[in-house]
C-alpha cells in the first residue's frame, strides 16, 4: 500500500510539474536557510565547551557606581592572589593581559623580526585552568620563571620553520630576551581565549606590587564544584575589597560570570582582552528569521496544495466511492508532502553546501562545509524533515480528506469561508515580515551610511598609524620623527600612547573642592597630535613641543567635555591644575573642541592628551597628501627600517581602524540583507500561490466576464486588486512592528538617524511592487485562457 502512495505521489509530481517545482524550490530555500542559520548558531552557542573544568570557570567582572554605570571585563592585579587565599572553594586564580594592554610585540628572532598581535603576559595558573595542552617542552612551572616564554604550535612554525623550537631565544621589544620552553596545542577557533604566545606575569611590575587601583587585568577563577552559590561567593569577595580598599577610593564592586556566557553575554562589556565576542541577541534574532523562513515555506506548501482542491477534490471523491477511508486518504497526502519535502531537503543540503561560502564571507565566520555532515546536524536535517512534513501536510490532509463523493459530483457554491480567510491570513502574515524585514535593512544601511558620513571633530583620513612598539630609546624615536618628516607629501607627523578608535588608558578626573569624578582616557602624546588629527585649538596652546628629561611639570591637552565637567569655562580652563591620577603638577594648557574618539555607540566622554612619562608612544602617527598609496607605503617603509632595522614594520591606516568599530553592525545587515531576500522570495511563491487558487476558483466567472465584452487589462485588474488589498492589509500591520523594532535597535547608537517616512513609502512601494509581478504571471494567464474551456461542465 505504502509503495503505491509513493507512485501515485512521484505521478502526481509529475503531472502537475510547476506546482512540483514551486513547492520544491520554496521548501529547499527554507531548508538550506534554517540549516545554514543552524550551523552557525550550534557553533556560536559552543564556544568554550571543549574546557574540561567549563562548570567550574568563572570570570570576574568590575561593576563601576559612579557616573555612568559600566562592567569592565578587567579587574585590579591585586585581587586574584587574595581570592585564593581567602575563599576556600577557589582552588584556583589567574591574571592575564594583552603585551602594552593590547598593542602588538616585536619579536626577534635570531634571523627575522616578527609582529605579534597575541602576546599575553598570564599567570601559570591560567594555563591549569582551562588545561592548555603542552605538545613539547613543559608547561605551567615555566610561567613560575622569568624570561621564559611558550608559543603555540602555528606560531613556533611561524617564527622557526620546520627547526626544534625549544631552547630558541626571543627578544620582546628590543628590549628582554626569552628563551623558548614549551610549544602548546592551538586554542580552537571556538574558544574566547586564543594565544599565540605566553610570558610570565610575575615579570611585570603589577604581579610584583599588586594593587587595587589600576584595573587592568582580565582575571579568571576555577571552583572545586560546578555548583557554587555566586551570591554567597561574591559577597565574600566584597569582604575582601571592603578590607583593602578605603571607601572614599570604593567606585566599583565586583560579580561573577560563568565560562558559558562569556562569549554571547559580554559584548556591552569594557575593557577586555578577549575579541571574539558574539551576541546573543544576533542569535536570537537568526533564530527567530530561520524559523520565520521555513514557517512561510511550510505555509507556501498549504497554499499551493490547496490552490488545487478542486482538482484534488475530484480525486479524492473517487478514492473515497472505491472505499477509502479518512485514513487511508490522510496517508496518502501525508506521503506525498514527506516525498516533496525529502526532494527538497536533498536540494536544500546542496544549496546550503552552495551558499556557506556565501555566507562566511558575510558573517566573517569560517564554518566548514564537512560540518554540514555531522551527526548532529544530520540528525538536526532528520527532525526538520519530520516537523515540515507533520506541519506542511497537516492542514491540506485534513482538509482535502473531508471531501466526500457528493461534493465532487454536485459540488457548493460557497468557495470562500474559514479555509480562504485562513490562506488570505497566512499571505498577509508574510508580506508583513517581509515588509519588516525589508524596513530594517533599509534602516541599518541607513544608520550605517550615517556613521560613515557624520563629522567626528577630526579627519581621520590620510592618516598611518605606524607601530612602534620596538622602540623604546627616546632618541630613536625623535630620529624617526625627523625622518618622516623629511619625506615627501608627508604634512605632519607626531609619536602618540594611541589613537581615536584605539582604547588608551582610562583615568578619572576630580573636580575641584569635591569628591566628584568622571571617567576619562589619556592618551600621551606629542606636540604635533592636533595637526595630524586636525583636531580644532579653543583656547590655550598645544603640548611643548621639547620636554626635558626629569621635567615633573606636566602639560594637559582636554578636549571641551572634560572642561565642561569640571565647570570652566575653555579660556578659564587654561593654567588650572587639574587631579586625574598623572601626578600632583599636572596642568591644562589648552582646549580642543570635542571629537568622537570612540565608536558612536556612546557619546562624547572626557578626553586627554599629556606628556607625563607613564606610558610608552607607541604609535608614530603620520598625515600624508593624496598620492599612489603603494608608492607611499613603500617609502614609508623603507625610511622605517633603516631607522628600525630590528623591527616589524606594522602600520593600520585610521579610516579603515574606524569601519572595524562597525564591523559587527555591517555584518549583521549583510547576514539579515541576504536571508531577507530568500524570506521575501519564499513569501512570494506563497502569494503565487494564492493568486493560482484564486483564478482557479473565479474561472467560471472570468470566463463569463470574456464572454460578455471584458478586456485581458480588466480582468488581469480586477483579480490584482484582491492581492493589493492583502498587501495594504499587510502593510497597515507592518509599519508600527517595524518602526517599534528598528527604534529599539537604534537606541545602542548615541549618534543615530531619525526614520524617515520615506523609509516606509520604500518598502511599500517595493512590497506592491513584489506582490504585482508575483501575480501577473498567473492573472495574465487567467485573463487570456479561452472562455469555453472555463465554461464547460464537468
Amino acid at each position: 500500500m505504502i509503495r503505491s502512495y509513493i507512485k501515485i505521489a512521484w505521478r502526481n509530481l509529475k503531472t502537475n510539474r510547476l506546482f512540483s517545482i514551486v513547492n520544491i524550490v520554496g521548501l529547499s530555500i527554507g531548508l538550506a536557510s534554517t540549516l545554514v542559520l543552524f550551523l552557525f548558531i550550534l557553533q556560536e552557542r559552543s564556544f568554550d565547551n571543549m574546557y574540561a573544568n567549563k562548570d567550574h570557570i568563572y570570570r570576574v567582572l568590575l561593576n563601576t557606581t559612579e557616573d555612568d554605570l559600566e562592567t569592565w571585563a578587567n579587574v585590579p592585579s591585586a585581587l586574584a592572589p587574595e581570592l585564593k587565599a581567602t575563599i576556600p572553594t577557589i582552588v584556583e586564580s589567574g591574571r592575564f593581559f594583552h603585551h602594552g594592554f593590547g598593542e602588538s610585540a616585536s619579536i626577534k628572532t635570531d634571523n627575522d623580526v616578527f609582529i605579534e598581535d597575541k602576546l599575553f603576559w598570564s599567570d601559570a595558573s591560567i594555563l591549569d585552568i582551562f588545561n592548555v595542552e603542552i605538545l613539547k617542552g613543559t608547561g605551567s612551572e615555566n610561567l613560575n620563571n622569568p624570561n621564559t616564554i611558550l608559543l603555540s604550535k602555528s606560531t613556533a612554525k611561524r617564527y622557526f620553520g620546520d627547526e626544534n623550537p625549544l631552547g630558541k631565544t626571543l627578544t620582546i621589544d628590543n628590549t628582554t630576551s626569552f628563551e623558548v620552553k614549551g610549544i602548546f596545542k592551538d586554542f580552537s577557533d571556538n574558544s574566547s581565549l586564543n594565544f599565540n604566545a605566553i610570558a610570565p606575569f610575575m615579570m611585570q611590575n603589577f604581579a610584583k606590587n599588586p594593587s587595587w587601583n589600576n584595573a587592568s587585568f582580565e582575571t579568571f577563577v576555577m571552583f572545586d564544584s560546578a555548583t557554587p552559590v555566586i551570591r554567597d561567593v561574591e559577597l565574600k569577595i566584597q569582604d575582601i575589597l571592603n578590607k583593602n580598599v578605603e571607601k572614599e577610593a570604593l567606585w566599583y564592586t565586583f560579580s561573577l560570570q560563568p565560562l558559558e556566557r562569556i562569549h554571547l553575554y559580554s559584548s556591552n562589556y569594557s575593557d577586555s582582552y578577549i575579541t571574539n565576542y558574539g551576541d546573543i541577541n544576533q542569535i536570537r534574532n537568526l533564530t527567530a528569521l530561520a524559523l520565520l523562513i521555513l514557517l512561510i515555506a511550510c505555509i507556501n506548501y498549504m497554499n499551493l496544495i490547496t490552490a488545487r482542491s478542486q482538482k484534488r477534490a475530484t480525486d479524492v471523491g473517487i478514492n473515497k466511492t472505491l472505499g477509502a477511508s479518512v485514513k487511508d486518504i490522510i496517508i496518502r497526502f501525508y506521503i506525498e508532502t514527506g516525498l516533496i519535502t525529502a526532494i527538497a531537503m536533498v536540494l536544500g543540503g546542496l544549496f546550503a553546501v552552495i551558499t556557506l561560502p556565501i555566507f562566511n564571507e558575510l558573517a566573517g565566520k569560517h564554518l566548514a562545509i564537512s560540518s554540514l555532515f555531522t551527526i548532529k546536524i544530520l540528525g538536526f536535517l532528520v527532525l526538520i524533515w519530520l516537523v515540515t512534513t507533520l506541519f506542511s501536510g497537516s492542514y491540506p490532509a485534513l482538509y482535502l480528506s473531508r471531501f466526500s463523493p457528493k461534493e465532487v459530483i454536485k459540488p457548493t457554491s460557497n468557495k470562500g469561508g474559514i479555509a480562504s480567510v485562513i490562506r488570505k491570513g497566512l499571505v498577509v502574515v508574510q508580506f508583513s515580515a517581509s515588509v519588516v524585514l525589508i524596513i530594517g535593512v533599509i534602516v541599518i544601511h541607513q544608520q550605517l551610511e550615517f556613521i560613515q558620513n557624520i563629522s567626528l571633530g577630526y579627519n581621520p583620513e590620510n592618516i598611518i598609524a605606524i607601530s612602534t612598539s620596538g622602540i623604546r630609546n627616546e632618541g630613536s624615536g625623535r630620529a624617526l620623527v625627523n625622518a618622516y618628516e623629511q619625506l615627501p607629501n608627508v604634512s605632519a607627523v607626531t609619536r602618540s600612547q594611541g589613537y581615536p578608535g584605539l582604547g588608551v588608558s582610562g583615568r578619572s578626573i576630580y573636580k575641584r573642592s569635591t569628591e566628584q569624578s568622571m571617567g576619562i582616557q589619556t592618551n600621551r602624546a606629542e606636540q604635533n597630535i592636533a595637526d595630524v588629527l586636525q583636531l580644532n585649538l579653543v583656547s590655550g596652546q598645544l603640548l611643548p613641543k621639547i620636554k626635558q628629561q626629569g621635567d615633573t611639570l606636566v602639560e594637559v591637552l582636554v578636549n571641551k567635555t572634560t572642561v565642561d565637567f569640571l565647570g570652566l569655562s575653555p579660556e578659564e580652563a587654561i593654567g588650572e591644575k587639574v587631579a586625574m591620577q598623572l601626578g600632583n603638577n599636572a596642568y591644562i594648557c589648552g582646549v580642543v573642541d570635542d571629537f568622537n574618539f570612540a565608536s558612536l555607540h556612546s557619546p562624547i566622554g572626557a578626553y586627554a592628551f599629556h606628556n607625563a612619562q607613564r606610558e610608552p608612544k607607541s604609535y608614530l602617527l603620520v598625515r600624508f597628501e593624496n598620492e599612489i598609496l603603494t608608492e607611499t607605503i613603500s617609502r614609508f617603509e623603507n625610511t622605517f627600517k633603516t631607522l628600525a632595522p630590528n623591527t616589524a614594520f606594522k602600520y593600520t591606516f585610521l579610516d579603515k581602524n574606524l569601519e572595524l568599530l562597525y564591523e559587527k553592525e555591517q555584518r549583521t545587515a549583510n547576514v539579515g540583507l541576504l536571508f531577507s531576500i530568500l524570506a521575501i522570495l519564499v513569501a512570494c511563491l506563497g502569494l503565487f500561490g494564492l493568486a493560482a487558487y484564486m483564478s482557479e476558483q473565479r474561472n467560471k466567472e472570468i470566463g463569463i466576464r470574456k464572454v460578455f465584452g471584458a478586456s485581458v487589462a480588466g480582468i488581469v485588474q480586477l483579480l490584482s486588486l484582491d492581492f493589493i488589498k492583502l498587501v495594504l492589509v499587510a502593510l497597515v500591520i507592518s509599519f508600527p512592528l517595524a518602526l517599534y523594532l528598528m527604534k529599539s535597535w537604534l537606541r545602542d547608537f548615541a549618534y543615530r538617524i531619525e526614520i524617515s517616512w520615506t523609509v516606509f513609502l520604500t518598502a511599500g512601494i517595493l512590497a506592491l511592487g513584489i506582490a504585482m509581478l508575483t501575480v501577473s504571471f498567473q492573472a495574465i494567464k487567467a485573463a487570456i485562457a479561452n472562455p469555453i474551456k472555463s465554461l464547460k461542465t464537468e
